[in-house]
């Protein structure tokens, strides 16, 4: 299928590496790339019988450039000209596609650069493929001022080279693999073919170790405080959940939890770890006079994570009300907080919002019944979230996640998870991740894969005796495996 809208940069590397991780082959995707290219190639540009030059980089762009280097010989007489030896090719796939050359003249360096675009009648351009950033190299930056000097026309395989930085690629046309990529246009690109490379539907809506490189990591000179500080209201009825919420925060590399919690549970909590930082409030549960001062914390936290084990007392949810009103920080608000925000949506507006609902919650929050299968629930939690303004993460044997926009869909987790607190792990999860930046959508995605998948590591040790706090402490786990 074509995407629905133009990708990033950043989208389509999160797609290949998810396309990897279920099981599509980068051989495969290469194979169709190539063929598309030459293709092409033979339609709009008469390529056969034609001298055709393919200049490849070392990377998988280069890659796909060889397949179409070698489908198009069948008809044409192709050269490669290789940006660097053979020896620095980046990937097995390239790499694989390069050995299958066979007796394909192949060109290297700049010298050879202006004689052979000078022969040839079509170049295409497999240099550079998506995501450069900064001032080209060498030998790149010379080879697309060839390029572009040679009066010859050029065909680019996904993106021109250089697109992003100064020096790019004026190209004829640009076949561009899998869909539009972010800030092409005709100007820039020439005519863009849209083009199907293979990657399944399923694989396309699907949540993966992809979604790691959203993931923020900290500078090298950074302090205490600057990647990620969540205040968390919780607790007081209940005097687990605002530690499992502190947990998942910490594993997911928040540097400070902050628990703003009901004086009766205060001492419990902090019992629970050294490392959370716990405000005693008033009374035995959330009240109204606890707003003012919940404010006053937020001015010293990134992000808010709201509402598990705050029960479901009147004032508390008026309470609830008045937090998520008065802070304009990003903010997760889960279990209780849910409830709260049910009975006046309008407090949504304008925030920066993640709604952590399983189906029954869903039911409260909408007054909508949900159908049995993920792919019938995702357009009635679309709409929801659109209405809402917010972006909604849907739990349940498969999570649905969307802002009123994109849809995404969770295989990770299993069915030992219906044990209490592993939602208060995910809220925690989400609210880490918005503290440290992530936007609610791609915090979001990240935290539901994440928190499924700490529950998977757990599975394999505790089965299904597993619990809440098994969950917790995998999540770094997963982290330390995913992060690049």
């Amino acid at each position: 299928m074509r995407a629905a809208h133009m990708l990033s940069a950043l989208e389509m590397r999160i797609l290949d590496r998810n396309a990897e991780h279920f099981g599509v082959s980068i051989l495969e995707l290469m194979e169709n790339a190539g063929k598309t290219v030459a293709d092409v190639a033979r339609k709009e540009f008469g390529a056969g019988g034609k001298r055709v030059l393919v200049v490849c980089g070392t990377g998988n762009n280069g890659g796909d450039g060889f397949v179409a280097a070698r489908v198009l010989s069948k008809d044409a007489r192709v050269e490669v000209l290789l940006a660097r030896p053979p020896g620095q090719i980046a990937t097995k796939e390239a790499k694989a596609n390069f050995d299958r050359l066979a007796d394909l003249p192949v060109l290297e360096g700049l010298d050879a650069s202006e004689p052979a675009m000078a022969r040839a009648d079509l170049i295409i351009d497999a240099l550079l493929g998506i995501g450069v950033e900064g001032d080209l190299r060498e030998p790149y930056a010379t080879l697309i001022r060839d390029m572009n000097a040679s009066g010859k026309p050029v065909l680019s395989v996904d993106v021109p080279s250089g697109f992003g930085t100064a020096t790019i690629v004026r190209p004829t046309a640009t076949v561009a693999l899998h869909g539009r990529k972010e800030g092409m246009t005709p100007d820039n690109a020439g005519t863009i073919h849209e083009v199907d490379i293979g990657i399944p539907p399923r694989v396309v809506q699907s949540i993966g170790p992809g979604e790691f490189l959203l993931y923020p990591e900290p500078r090298e000179d950074s302090h205490k405080g600057q990647n990620g500080r969540l205040l968390i209201v919780s607790g007081g009825p209940y005097t687990g959940a605002p530690a499992l919420v502190a947990m998942g925060a910490l594993g997911i590399g928040a540097d400070l939890a902050h628990i703003a919690v009901p004086a009766v549970a205060a001492q419990v909590v902090a019992s629970y770890s050294p490392t959370f930082i716990v405000h005693p409030l008033g009374g035995t549960h959330l009240l109204v006079e606890d707003v003012k001062r919940v404010v006053e914390l937020a001015t010293r936290a990134d992000a808010i994570a709201i509402g598990p084990g705050l029960g479901p007392a009147e004032d508390t949810l008026q309470a609830i009300r008045d937090i998520v009103r008065s802070v304009a920080l990003p903010i997760v608000i889960d279990a209780e907080g849910l409830r709260a925000v049910a009975a006046e949506p309008a407090v949504l507006r304008g925030r920066h919002t993640v709604l952590t609902p399983h189906s029954r919650e869903f039911r409260t929050l909408t007054g909508r019944e949900l159908p049995p299968t993920a792919e019938a629930r995702a357009e009635r939690v679309r709409n929801a979230a659109e209405t809402l303004g917010a972006t909604i993460l849907l739990k349940g044997r498969v999570d649905v996640v969307t802002d009123g926009v994109r849809v995404k869909f969770n295989y990770t987790g299993n069915p030992g998870m219906t044990v209490g607190g592993t939602g208060d792990v995910l809220c925690g999860i989400v609210g880490g991740l918005l503290s440290k930046g992530v936007s609610p959508f791609d915090a979001a995605r990240l935290a539901a894969f994440t928190n499924g998948c700490a529950g998977d590591v757990a599975f394999k040790v505790k089965s299904y005796g597993l619990t809440a706090v098994d969950v917790a402490e995998n999540v770094a786990r997963v982290l330390a495996e995913f992060v690049p």
